[in-house]
């Protein structure tokens, strides 16, 4: 009669309990598989949604740093970024030799994506105006102070001391120094290049071989 010496029988059985309480039951390990077969199933929709994107995007390179017209680039002015290829706009550099060694047209901001139409190249004429036969011509204005108010993009008429259009809705492609600089003397009236036909880009070019030309923009 141990009433109060069943410790040995006790303890057995306390053990019991609480490897019981402790191993779960049916319903929660059911609980347990399912929650982690959600996980799985969330970690691979992650994956594959991912991986997804990752093919849906295409790289094009944008400007490092702020690009003045006139500038030539070099390989740090340009950085790599992977986009959407919906997003990826016409002419858009792929490649960063595409890039170095070309003349910036116009003010190009700090992560813009650099394309063509931004730099100087062989197809900026037909870039500009859409046409295969059209020539870049450098032009100096009899006003240099007209130069200031242009920029890239910009349309104007050329015309000659006697008031006769030369070329009509030529584009201008470039006008150097245009940025926060001021012009100095040395560097005042330089020429502005304008992109035209071929057959305007004749008459322009041999007009403004005796006298500086006018432009009137649009």
């Amino acid at each position: 009669m141990n009433v109060f010496g069943g410790g040995s029988a006790l303890g057995p059985r306390l053990r019991d309990r609480v490897a019981h309480a402790l191993r779960p039951g049916w319903a929660r390990s059911v609980m347990i598989r399912r929650s982690a077969a959600l996980l799985l199933v969330a970690v691979a929709v992650a994956i594959g949604v991912t991986g997804q994107r990752a093919k849906n995007d295409a790289p094009v390179l944008v400007a490092a740093r702020d690009l003045l017209p006139g500038h030539t680039v070099t390989g740090t002015d340009l950085r790599e970024l992977r986009i959407p290829v919906d997003l990826v706009p016409d002419g858009a550099l792929r490649l960063t030799a595409d890039g170095e060694s070309h003349t910036v047209t116009g003010p190009v901001r700090a992560g813009e994506i650099v394309t063509e139409s931004r730099l100087l190249s062989p197809r900026l004429p037909m870039e500009l105006t859409g046409r295969a036969d059209a020539r870049l011509v450098p032009v100096r204005l009899a006003d240099d102070t007209v130069a200031s108010l242009l920029r890239a993009g910009d349309l104007v008429d050329v015309l000659n001391a006697q008031a006769q259009i030369l070329a009509a809705g030529a584009i201008v492609a470039l006008v150097p120094g245009a940025g926060p600089t001021t012009p100095t003397r040395a560097t005042s009236n330089p020429p502005i290049l304008l992109a035209m036909t071929e057959t305007a880009a004749h008459r322009v070019a041999g007009a403004g071989l005796d006298v500086p030309l006018a432009v009137v923009l649009h």
